[in-house]
């Protein structure tokens, strides 16, 4: 209410001054009787019995499905995959992913715009690429770019997209043309602009401006193989070199950037990524990459091979971008990074009431650091995300084992974010569990191994887990060594998905799952021998709905 409405009187003020300071002596006096997480025994069952939720704020609206996350972003409705690489332009980031409005009766995807100040709230606004509109089928993953040259002849400044076309199984590279921001696009009349050379995977483009040698510089993958093209004009495309791979399976999504070992200016290597089929080394599809170094034309891995940037089930499709407005040796430190968080093994069957193709991962920071001879990419949520955070709480240390475990209250909201270092109680080699519960007894598992050296996530015991493949259902390991004795893990939780960050970045698990509706929980424990459990803490995030505009 104004504070010049007359019906707002000094006395009305004088006693909601006092109702303030009487509610707030209650609540220090309640902060002081409860404890966020309280030991108990193991004969407790199987799901916790929480008290109060640890804060009110954030709570999801009620019209909302159960599985709708909170900090995660999804479409209004249909069918959402492949994030596209995002560009700022006046202070705003444009983002797209590829959508089916068809889903499930038709096929084809186009691109949906989304744009955000802050890449934590975001605003739909509608379809940017039409499916289906020039002749040459629908729209794939590619790549927008600003021009800020004019050098395709739109214009400086106009926003250039290249993107997969498919027709009759055919695949080409065609250009699309924005002259409003990026906020709707037109076909070129000359497309494609590149023509299919008479092979089955030929898809994907990645292009980035050489600023050195003044052109245009493309990634397209082929197959087992990504290819690299110039152009001057981004319509005129010149093959340059490739790089083979083996025992990945079909390439797909490639990117290639420059970043800084550890922040260093002096020590710069490029990193080539695909989305790749890690089945051959007990993996499922993800995002791999190659550390090495690029010449303008051809790109060169060290003898290190290929890594992962995520160990979970549902990290594909990723992207990585910098920001313009940071100094060039910032730009080299780090750069964002968000993927799709599902999996073809079982993408078409998670759940999804109002919407389908699960969601996008939290944007992240990427960072190149040192690891012996050779450098490995860090993962972090991106400290954009504490604009969501609310009051962090600290839970007591504790030993936990078979028979003490930890329950712990979670946020009405749904979203939260745990932190903890995990060590072996003196004598044991134990296994941290934290298990994200739901009303119904399911739940998914976060883990650390100390016998084995590995961080876990499975969701084998979650609320849709007896209907899925049993890729849905594998245990997901990755190997992190422990620095003096302890492993530090951060996990963010939301409505369906968790997101697992250990050894300070080392290492991601990305997993979407689902429970229940209704209260939820969540409970540390240990198996086979005792940890220890010290600086944990609980911090809830307040949900940020993607603002619909009424876009289709």
């Amino acid at each position: 209410m104004p504070a010049d409405d007359t019906r707002f009187t000094t006395h009305h003020r004088r006693l909601l001054v006092i109702a303030a300071a009487v509610l707030a002596v209650l609540a220090v006096a309640l902060v002081a009787v409860l404890a966020v997480g309280v030991p108990s025994q193991r004969d407790a069952g199987p799901s916790p019995s929480p008290t109060e939720p640890s804060t009110g704020e954030g709570e999801r609206p009620a019209d909302w499905s159960p599985h709708r996350p909170g900090i995660h972003l999804t479409p209004g409705e249909n069918w959402m995959n492949d994030p596209q690489k995002p560009f700022l332009l006046d202070g705003v980031w444009h983002y797209y992913y590829l959508y089916n409005a068809d889903y499930p009766d038709g096929n084809g995807t186009a691109w949906y715009h989304a744009t955000s100040t802050d890449l934590v709230h975001w605003k739909d606004e509608g379809v940017a690429i039409e499916k289906y509109a020039n002749g040459l089928g629908d729209i794939w993953t590619g790549t927008a770019v600003v021009d800020e040259h004019g050098t395709a002849g739109f214009g400086a400044g106009a926003v250039i997209a290249l993107v997969t076309q498919q027709v009759d199984g055919v695949q080409r590279q065609s250009l699309f043309f924005s002259r409003d921001g990026g906020y709707r696009f037109e076909s070129y009349d000359g497309n494609p602009v590149m023509d299919n050379p008479g092979v089955a995977d030929w898809r994907d483009p990645r292009v980035f401006w050489d600023e050195t040698a003044g052109r245009w510089v493309m990634a397209l993958a082929e197959h087992d193989r990504i290819g690299f093209y110039t152009s001057p004009d981004l319509r005129e495309w010149t093959y340059a070199s490739d790089f083979s791979t083996s025992g990945l399976g079909v390439l797909e999504c490639p990117d290639l950037f420059p970043m800084s070992v550890d922040g260093n200016p002096d020590d710069v290597r490029w990193v080539l990524v695909a989305g790749a089929n890690g089945a051959a080394e007990g993996m499922t599809t993800g995002t791999a990459y190659w550390v090495g170094q690029w010449d303008g034309e051809r790109f060169t891995a060290d003898e290190t091979g290929h890594q992962w940037l995520d160990h979970g089930p549902d990290y594909y499709a990723s992207v990585t971008w910098d920001d313009p407005r940071l100094d060039a040796g910032d730009r080299l430190a780090s750069r964002y990074g968000i993927g799709w968080m599902n999996n073809w093994a079982y993408a078409d069957r998670l759940p999804g009431e109002d919407w389908h193709g699960g969601s996008d991962s939290l944007v992240r920071t990427i960072s190149l650091r040192a690891n012996g001879a050779g450098a490995t990419l860090h993962s972090t949520p991106a400290q954009e995300l504490d604009a969501l955070a609310g009051e962090r709480q600290a839970l007591a240390d504790q030993r936990v084992d078979a028979d003490t475990v930890l329950d712990v209250d979670v946020p009405a909201s749904g979203a939260y974010r745990l932190t903890l270092t995990a060590s072996e109680a003196a004598g044991d080699t134990g296994e941290l569990r934290v298990k994200v519960l739901t009303g119904d007894g399911t739940f998914a598992t976060v883990g650390y191994d100390f016998a084995a050296g590995v961080a876990f996530v499975t969701r084998d015991a979650d609320g849709v887990a007896d209907g899925m493949p049993e890729a849905y259902s594998e245990v997901r390991t990755a190997r992190v060594a422990p620095t003096d004795g302890r492993v530090d893990l951060d996990i963010v939780v939301d409505a369906a998905s968790i997101e697992v960050f250990a050894g300070d970045g080392a290492v991601a698990l990305t997993m979407a799952t689902y429970g229940s509706a209704g209260e939820r929980g969540l409970r540390i424990e240990g198996a086979d021998g005792a940890v220890s459990v010290t600086d944990a803490s609980i911090t809830p995030l307040r949900i940020a709905p993607v603002e619909r505009t009424g876009h289709r």
